[in-house]
C-alpha cells in the first residue's frame, strides 16, 4: 500500500499532470466526431429495417469463439495456442477494436457488402517477403476494386485518423465472402428487393406527412386563355396567403368556386409485398421472427445457429486459416476454430440433469461445470477428474469400486 508521500510524488491525473492533453493546438492528428474506423452501412440500408437483422446476425456470431489452437492428427482441438494472433481474435484487434468487435465488425460487413477484406496491418516481419510473421493488429476494409492477385482495400489507418485506399496481395489478406451473397447481396436477391420498396414506402409516408394540402380549386370560368389562366394563378395564390397568414389556417371562398381535398389514404399492396418479401427471406436465410422478438425456443435457435450462424463462423475462420496460418504451421496442427456454449440455450430445469450425465459419462470435469455455471472452480484436485462420482473409490484411488461389488466382496469373508 503506497505512503502519502509516494502518492504525491508519483501520482497521476489526467488534467493537471499534462498540459497537453488540454491544449488544443497540439498535433495529435485529424479529429472526428464519429469514430471513422468503424464500417459505413450503405446502398440505403440505414434507413431501413434491414440494419436491425444485419446486426442482430453481426452479435451472434462475434458471440461466438475464435482461438487459434493446436490439433491432432485427426484436426481435433488439443489445446489454444498463446500468439499474437490469438490474443488479436479474443482480447485486442486493434488500438479501437476488441477481439470480439472485430469478429461483429466482419459480420456486419459481411452481410451489407457481400464481402470484406481483413488485414493485417501490424506485424513483426514483412508479409510479403516471409510467410512466418506474428500478426499485431487486425482490421476490417472494403474492397474497392479487384486485381489478379492484388486488392484495393479502403482501411482505416489509425496514424493519420483517416480512411486510404491501398493496393494489397491477396496473398497476406483474409478476404472473406457472405454464405448467403445469393440471398442477400445480388442484385435481384430477395433482401435488395425489400431495401428497395422499404425506401419506396418511407418516401411516400414522407411525402404524406410533409404538411401539403393537396387541393383542387375548380373555378366559376374556363381556363383556356393566358388571361384566364393568369387569374387563376392569381387567385390560388391569394387562397395559399389567406391559408399562411392565418392564425388556424382558415381561408374563404366564392360561393362559386368549389374545393377538392386530395390527401386522404389511399390503398396499395406495398407493405403487404414487403411483409411477404420478409417471410421469404427468413425462410431462405434460416430464421424465424421469434428470433428477432426474443419468443424463440431452444429448437429454434439451434436451427438459427446452425443454418445461419454457421456458415458466417465457417466462412470467417477458414479465411483466417487459409490466409494467416503457412503451409509448414497447417502442417504441424494449428488452425483456427471457432467453439460454440453448448449449455447456452439450455433451460435451468434442464441443466442439473444434462450436467449430470455429462459428469457420470466422464465427458467433462466438476470444475468445468461449474465454469459453464459461472461459479468458481473447486480447490479439490478429484474435481479436475474425468470420473463418475456415483462410483465409490478404492483407498490407494487406482480405480473405481462400485457399491455393488463391495457388498460382494463383503459377502464372500
Amino acid at each position: 500500500m503506497p505512503t502519502l508521500v509516494e502518492r504525491i510524488q508519483h501520482g497521476w491525473n489526467a488534467f493537471l499532470n499534462d498540459e497537453k492533453r488540454t491544449n488544443y493546438n497540439v498535433d495529435i492528428g485529424a479529429g472526428s466526431s464519429y469514430q471513422p474506423g468503424r464500417s459505413r452501412i450503405y446502398k440505403g440500408t440505414d434507413r431501413s429495417m434491414v440494419t436491425a437483422l444485419y446486426n442482430r446476425i453481426a452479435i451472434d456470431v462475434a458471440a461466438i469463439t475464435f482461438q487459434h489452437v493446436r490439433t491432432d492428427e485427426n484436426g481435433r482441438y488439443m489445446e489454444t495456442i498463446k500468439s499474437k494472433l490469438n490474443d488479436c481474435l479474443t482480447l485486442e484487434a486493434n488500438i479501437d477494436q476488441s477481439g470480439r468487435e472485430l469478429i461483429q465488425d466482419i459480420a456486419h460487413s459481411m452481410c451489407d457488402e457481400g464481402v470484406v477484406a481483413v488485414v493485417p496491418v501490424d506485424t513483426d516481419l514483412n508479409p510479403e517477403v516471409t510467410g512466418g510473421y506474428d500478426i499485431l493488429s487486425l482490421r476490417t476494409g472494403r474492397v474497392v476494386e479487384w486485381y489478379p492477385k492484388h486488392v484495393k482495400v479502403s482501411l482505416y489507418d489509425e496514424n493519420t485518423g483517416q480512411r486510404k485506399e491501398i493496393v494489397l496481395p491477396k496473398s497476406t489478406v483474409a478476404i472473406i465472402e457472405n454464405p448467403l451473397y445469393a440471398t442477400m447481396n445480388a442484385p435481384n436477391s430477395n433482401l435488395q428487393r425489400v431495401i428497395r420498396k422499404m425506401n419506396i414506402l418511407d418516401a411516400i409516408d414522407e411525402q404524406s406527412g410533409s404538411g401539403k394540402l393537396d387541393l383542387i380549386i375548380q373555378l366559376p370560368y374556363t381556363i383556356k386563355s393566358d388571361a384566364r389562366r393568369s387569374q387563376a394563378n392569381k387567385r390560388r395564390k391569394d387562397i395559399e396567403m389567406q391559408l399562411t397568414s392565418s392564425k388556424y389556417g382558415i381561408a374563404y371562398i366564392d360561393s362559386t368556386e368549389k374545393i377538392t381535398q386530395l390527401n386522404r389514404s389511399l390503398e396499395n399492396n406495398l407493405l403487404k409485398q414487403i411483409e411477404y418479401l420478409m417471410t421469404t427471406l427468413y425462410g431462405q436465410m434460416g430464421i424465424s421472427e421469434e428470433v428477432f422478438t426474443g419468443k424463440a425456443d431452444e429448437q429454434t435457435m439451434l436451427t438459427y445457429y446452425s443454418r445461419t450462424i454457421e456458415p458466417f463462423c465457417a466462412a470467417i475462420a477458414n479465411a483466417m486459416k487459409r490466409k494467416f496460418l503457412t503451409k509448414t504451421a497447417r502442417t504441424q496442427g494449428q488452425s483456427v476454430m471457432f467453439f460454440n456454449d453448448a449449455f447456452k440455450f439450455v433451460p435451468t430445469s434442464q441443466l442439473a440433469e444434462l450436467t449430470d450425465k455429462f459428469t457420470r459419462n466422464e465427458i467433462v470435469s466438476t470444475n468445468e461445470i461449474r465454469a459453464i455455471i459461472g461459479m468458481r472452480p473447486s480447490m479439490d484436485p478429484r474435481a479436475d477428474e474425468l470420473r463418475n462420482k456415483n462410483l465409490n473409490q478404492s483407498p490407494d484411488m487406482e480405480e473405481p469400486v462400485s457399491v455393488a461389488e463391495e457388498e460382494l466382496a463383503g459377502n464372500e469373508y
